[in-house]
C-alpha cells in the first residue's frame, strides 16, 4: 500500500532542480485518451444542439436522458474495477470499454433521430467509459512513483484535454462543411474511436506493476506505516493487503479516510451542474447562432489543458485537499457570473475559464488524493467506488436542475445549485482528510 500522508523512509531524498520522467506507460495511456477524446468529444459538443435545438427536448427531457445514461455506468464501474483487480487484468478490462465506447458511435449513426435509439448509444457510450476509466487511472496509480501520483494525473488528463479541444474543432469543421448534417459527426467519430482502440492493444502495456515493482521507474514500492483515519501516522496498523483483498469490492472502503474521500465525492457532485447545462445557459444569453456552439467546450479545455500538469504538481508538493476544494470555488464563482449582471463577453469568457480551472483542480487531483488511502490490488475497485458515488450524485444533479429549469425557470435552478455548491463546499472542508507532500508533513 502506498503511503497515505507520510514521507518514504526507503527513497532517497530528491536532488534539487532534478524533474523525474513522465512513466512510459502513462504517456501511452495519455496518447489512447487524446484519440478517444477527439472521439467522444466530437459528439459531445454537438449532442445538446442536437438534442435540444434540433430534435425539439425539453430542458427536462435532456436532463432526464444525460442523467440516466450516466446513471446507467454505476454499476459497471463497480463492476469493472473488480474485474480489473481479479488477477491484474487492468487492460483487457479497459480496453472492452474503449471498444464499447467506438461502437456507440456507429449507434448514433444509425438511430436516424429516435429517441430510444440515440438514448441506447448514449448508454452504450457511458457503459464503455464506465468500464474503462478506474482500470485506466489504476494503472496510472500503478505505474506511477506515490509522490508523482498528482503529476502523473495532470499529464495525462492534459494529453486528455488535448483531445476534448480538438474534437469540437473537427465537429464546427464537419458541421461547416457539410450543411450541418450530424451524421458525418459521427461516423468520423466512430472512425478516430476505433483508432484509439488500436493505439490502446497495440501499446499499453498488458500487465500492471502492483506486485512490488514498478516497470518504469524500476523502484520498489514503499513499505506501509501506520495511520489514523485522519492520515497521522503512529495511530494505527491496517491490516496486511493480502487479508484486504480477499474481501472483494465491499473491502475497499476501510479506512475512516477513505470513506470520507467517498461521502464529499457524493456531497460535491450532487451541487455540480453539468457542462452541457452550462453551456446551454451561455448559448441563451449570448444568443449564439448553432454553428458556434461546438466552441463553448474550447475555452474551457484551453484552461484545463495548460493548467492540468501545474495543478497536479501542486498538489503533490503542497497537499492534494486544498485543490479540490478551490476547484470546486472555481465552479461556484461561475455560478455566480452565470447570474450576476454583467456584459456577455465577460460572463463567456469568465465562465469558460474558471470551469476550466475547476477541472483541472479536481479531476485528476482527486484520483490523486485517493490512491494513497488503497489497499494492494484494490486500486481498481476502490478509485471505482469514488467515480461511481461521484456519477450517481451527477445523475441526481442533472435530473433536479433539468426539472427545476422546466418549472421555474434557469436563474432558480442555477440560485439553487449555487447555495447547494456552497453548503458541500463547507462540508467538505471538514471532512476531506489531510493528503501527503514530500516532506511527510500533512495538510
Amino acid at each position: 500500500m502506498y503511503l497515505a500522508t507520510t514521507g518514504r523512509r526507503d527513497a532517497p531524498p530528491r536532488p534539487a532542480g532534478t524533474r523525474r520522467r513522465v512513466p512510459g506507460t502513462v504517456l501511452a495511456l495519455g496518447a489512447v485518451s487524446l484519440v478517444t477524446d477527439v472521439s467522444s468529444e466530437m459528439v459531445t459538443a454537438v449532442l445538446p444542439l442536437y438534442l435540444v435545438l434540433g430534435l425539439g427536448l425539453s430542458p427536462l427531457q435532456f436532463g432526464l436522458l444525460d442523467g440516466l445514461t450516466t446513471g446507467a455506468t454505476a454499476l459497471v464501474r463497480l463492476l469493472g474495477g473488480a474485474g480489473a483487480d481479479r488477477g491484474g487484468r487492468h487492460k483487457q478490462v479497459a480496453g472492452l470499454g474503449y471498444a464499447l465506447s467506438a461502437c456507440s458511435r456507429l449507434g448514433l449513426l444509425l438511430a436516424g433521430g429516435a429517441p430510444g435509439w440515440i438514448a441506447g448509444a448514449l448508454a452504450a457510450d457511458r457503459l464503455g467509459k464506465g468500464v474503462r476509466t478506474a482500470p485506466r487511472d489504476a494503472l496510472i496509480t500503478l505505474h506511477s512513483p506515490p509522490e508523482d501520483l498528482g503529476r502523473a494525473f495532470g499529464v495525462h488528463r492534459a494529453m486528455d484535454t488535448t483531445g476534448a479541444l480538438l474534437g469540437p474543432l473537427a465537429a464546427f469543421a464537419l458541421l461547416w462543411a457539410t450543411a450541418d448534417a450530424y451524421d458525418a459527426v459521427f461516423a468520423v467519430s466512430a472512425c478516430t474511436g476505433a483508432f484509439g482502440v488500436l493505439l490502446w492493444l497495440l501499446f499499453v502495456p498488458g500487465r500492471n506493476a502492483g506486485h512490488g515493482r514498478l516497470p518504469d521507474s524500476g523502484r520498489p514500492r514503499a513499505p506501509e506505516v501506520p495511520q489514523d483515519p485522519e492520515g497521522l501516522p503512529g495511530a494505527r496498523r491496517e491490516a496486511p493487503a493480502a487479508a484486504r483483498a480477499r474481501g472483494g469490492l465491499l473491502a475497499v472502503p476501510r479506512s475512516p479516510a477513505y470513506r470520507r474521500i467517498v461521502l464529499v465525492a457524493v456531497l460535491l457532485g450532487a451541487a455540480t451542474v453539468g457542462d452541457s447545462f452550462l453551456y446551454l445557459l451561455l448559448q441563451r444569453r449570448l444568443d449564439l447562432d448553432a454553428p458556434w456552439f461546438p466552441f463553448l467546450p474550447l475555452g474551457a479545455a484551453a484552461v484545463y489543458l495548460l493548467l492540468a500538469v501545474p495543478a497536479g504538481r501542486l498538489a503533490d508538493r503542497f497537499g492534494r485537499r486544498r485543490p479540490l476544494l478551490y476547484g470546486h470555488g472555481a465552479l461556484l464563482l461561475a455560478y455566480g457570473l452565470l447570474l450576476a449582471p454583467v456584459p456577455g463577453p465577460a460572463a463567456l469568457a469568465g465562465v469558460l475559464g474558471l470551469l476550466g480551472i475547476f477541472y483541472a483542480a479536481t479531476d485528476g487531483v482527486l484520483m490523486a488524493l485517493t490512491g494513497p488511502f488503497l489497499a494492494e490490488g484494490r486500486q481498481a475497485g476502490g478509485l471505482a467506488v469514488v467515480q461511481t458515488a461521484q456519477a450517481l450524485a451527477r445523475l441526481g444533479a442533472a435530473v433536479g436542475f433539468g426539472a427545476l429549469w422546466t418549472a421555474s425557470g434557469p436563474e432558480t435552478a442555477l440560485v439553487t445549485a449555487l447555495l447547494a455548491l456552497a453548503a458541500a463546499l463547507g462540508c467538505a472542508a471538514r471532512l476531506l482528510p489531510s493528503g501527503p507532500t514530500p516532506e511527510g508533513t500533512t495538510t
